[in-house]
């Protein structure tokens, strides 16, 4: 396997799936991140932990489907909007922290009786684990879903880079997620801007998967017809030559 890394063709093979993987295991991380912030410290590990559970079972489970995975016509676009789904949740889940955490400390720093923090705030629940980990399941769905297709985009005749591209993403998730939960469960506002990271990929995903309805569905010249040039579908990039 080692050497094939090193075949002829198979380097720039290589650097591609090393910028996927930097790019779209880091967005995972932050998304799992997110998810398991609202949590207690021991939670969070273990949301975490079967976080990366799903996603290794996950990857492998696409990576061996791949050939059938690429045929299914709107199959990014619907990861796409399961991603989209899971950053609604987790805005309303940021939203609802900032609203109970400003009001429980307006009613400590202030002491006119009227600024008591209304029952709703104080009683707010905490994140259930369930509720957690149905996140971070859904994340990893359309994200793994979303890796594999673009390593094997990059791979094409290099199994080898493959399974080394989809082992690096595991890694760089499994390290980089438990550090992000710490940071976001500390700094609230860094949720945010780990929110607008998930919302890019699932709109980028959106976007990726509707170009290939209209390619797939033949609509191709009506829609370059019909839209502004700027947003025109390039035909589909022929397959490698074997």
């Amino acid at each position: 396997m080692i050497e094939s890394l090193f075949a002829p063709g198979a380097l720039a093979a290589l650097f591609s799936v090393l910028m996927i993987d930097l790019v779209l295991a880091g967005d995972n991380a932050v998304a799992v991140g997110l998810a398991a912030a609202g949590l207690p410290p021991e939670q969070r590990r273990k949301a975490i932990l079967w976080g990366l559970a799903a996603a290794v079972t996950m990857r492998i489970g696409f990576a061996l489907i791949t050939a059938q995975l690429l045929g299914i016509v709107g199959l990014l676009f619907a990861g796409g909007l399961l991603l989209l789904w899971v950053c609604w949740k987790m805005w309303r889940e940021l939203r609802e922290q900032a609203t109970h955490e400003e009001a429980i400390a307006g009613a400590v720093m202030d002491d006119d009786p009227s600024t008591e923090p209304s029952a709703e705030a104080v009683a707010r629940q905490p994140k259930t684990f369930r509720a957690a980990f149905i996140q971070i399941l859904i994340a990893d769905l359309s994200m793994s879903l979303d890796n594999v297709l673009a390593v094997a985009g990059a791979a094409r005749e290099h199994p080898a880079i493959l399974v080394f591209g989809l082992l690096l993403s595991i890694a760089l998730m499994g390290v980089a997620a438990s550090y992000i939960a710490r940071l976001l469960h500390k700094y609230r506002w860094i949720g945010y801007i780990g929110l607008a990271i998930v919302l890019y990929v699932a709109l980028h995903m959106m976007w990726q998967g509707h170009q290939d309805i209209v390619r797939d569905l033949g609509y191709t010249p009506a829609y370059n017809a019909t839209m502004p040039d700027f947003l025109d579908i390039k035909p589909k990039a022929p397959a490698p030559a074997h």
